[in-house]
C-alpha cells in the first residue's frame, strides 16, 4: 500500500532545473493553463490568432500560441501598459477596444475573413462576444477565463457562422514540458513578475491587487 501511495505522489511532484529560480516556479501552474489551452485550440501554421486579454494568462496564451505555429497573434485588452508588454513578448499588433473597433480592426487586416481562432481570458460577456464576432466563419474560440459564472453569447451569430466555442479549464499534464519551456526561455515569465516582496509584506501587496493598481501581473511572496 505505502509503495502504491508513492508511486500517485511521483505523478504529483517533479524536478526543477537546479538553475531555475524559485519566483519563475511560481509561475509553472499559469504557463500549464495557458499551454493547456492552446493545445486545444486548433492552430495551424500561419493562423492568424487573437487573444482576449492581456493578464498574465493572456501573456501567457500569446507566447504559447506563437510557439504552436501561429503567424501573427493580436492582443485585445483595456489597459495599454498591458499591451505594450505584449508587444514587448511578441504580439504582432495589439487594440485596445476602448479606444477602437477591435473587430473590424482585425477584419480590415484579414481582408474581411476574420481571424483563424480566438482565446478569451477574461470571462465577461463583453469580451466573449469580441472574440465570437472577430473569428472567421467555422472558427474557434477558446473560453479560458470565467471572471463571470454566467455570460449572455450572440447565439445568432454564433450559430449561423458555425463558431466553435471550446472551454478550457486548468491543465492535463503539461507540467514536464512547461517547466523545460520555461527553463529554455521558450516562454519568458520574468516581464510578468511585478515584484518579489517579504512575506511580511503580503497584506499590502494583496491590497494593492485587488485595487488593480495599473501595471501589476503578478507578485511573489518569499518567506
Amino acid at each position: 500500500m505505502r509503495a502504491l501511495v508513492l508511486s500517485e505522489y511521483k505523478k504529483l511532484v517533479h524536478s526543477l532545473p537546479p538553475d531555475m529560480p524559485f519566483a519563475h516556479a511560481a509561475l509553472i501552474e499559469a504557463v500549464s493553463v495557458a499551454v493547456h489551452a492552446v493545445s486545444l485550440t486548433p492552430i495551424a501554421l500561419d493562423d492568424t490568432v487573437i487573444v482576449v486579454g492581456a493578464g498574465m494568462i493572456g501573456l501567457l496564451v500569446l507566447q504559447a500560441a506563437l510557439l504552436a505555429g501561429a503567424g501573427r497573434v493580436f492582443v485585445i485588452d483595456l489597459d495599454d501598459s498591458r499591451l505594450e508588454l505584449a508587444r514587448n513578448l511578441g504580439a504582432t499588433g495589439t487594440f485596445n477596444s476602448s479606444s477602437c473597433d477591435a473587430v473590424s480592426e482585425i477584419r480590415n487586416l484579414t481582408s474581411g475573413r476574420g481571424a483563424d481562432a480566438a482565446l478569451e481570458c477574461v470571462g465577461i460577456s463583453a469580451s466573449v462576444n469580441l472574440a465570437i464576432e472577430a473569428v472567421r466563419k467555422g472558427g474557434m474560440v477558446t473560453l479560458v477565463g470565467n471572471v463571470a459564472p454566467k455570460v449572455e453569447i450572440g447565439l445568432q451569430s454564433t450559430v449561423t457562422r458555425q463558431i466553435r466555442l471550446q472551454g478550457s479549464c486548468a491543465s492535463s499534464g503539461e507540467y514536464p514540458a512547461c517547466i523545460s519551456l520555461i527553463a529554455r526561455g521558450a516562454i519568458r515569465v520574468e516581464p510578468l513578475l511585478s515584484a518579489i516582496a517579504p512575506l511580511d509584506d503580503g497584506a499590502e501587496w494583496f491590497r494593492r491587487l485587488y485595487a488593480r493598481e495599473s501595471g501589476l501581473l503578478k507578485v511573489v511572496l518569499q518567506p
